[in-house]
């Protein structure tokens, strides 16, 4: 059996579909912070079947809620002090990224200026399709159920 030693202060990421914790990994750039990440992949699940789970000893302050509601909005986000979840955050489709999607549209400012910020908007919760905030290119996010 594997054992993952109990975080002190930090958070579990929970309910990541099996496979995508590296994905998670690198949106929030956790690569980029001097802590321990432990990257737990196709673990069982009642609920799920697999999953993968991704326990992060850090300060909570530095996830970026949006860009984890971008992925994939039904992962659970324990936050852990003092060995305990404290609290759960829910997580829900950002009403605006930036610089998480590029615009694919050749003609969008965003291909000429190259360091303009990449600014979507949710423009359809229900069939969570994102446009671009200059030239309204669409972008439908595909989460693979």
């Amino acid at each position: 059996m594997l054992s993952v030693g109990q975080l002190s202060e930090g958070f579990v990421l929970d309910h990541i579909q099996a496979g995508k914790s590296m994905e998670i990994y690198r949106y929030l750039k956790l690569d980029q912070l001097d802590c321990c990440v432990a990257i737990i992949k196709n673990a069982r699940s009642d609920k799920m079947g697999k999953k993968d789970i991704i326990k992060v000893e850090c300060s909570p302050e530095m996830l970026d809620l949006d860009v984890l509601g971008f992925i994939d909005h039904s992962i659970t986000v324990n936050i852990v002090r003092d060995g305990k979840i404290v609290e759960k955050k829910p997580l829900s489709l950002p009403k605006k990224i930036t610089n998480v999607i590029r615009c694919k549209n050749p003609r969008c400012i965003t291909s000429i200026e190259q360091g303009l910020d990449q600014v979507f908007f949710l423009a359809d919760e229900e069939k969570e399709i994102y446009r671009c905030q200059y030239c309204e290119e669409k972008y439908r996010h595909s989460r693979k159920k």
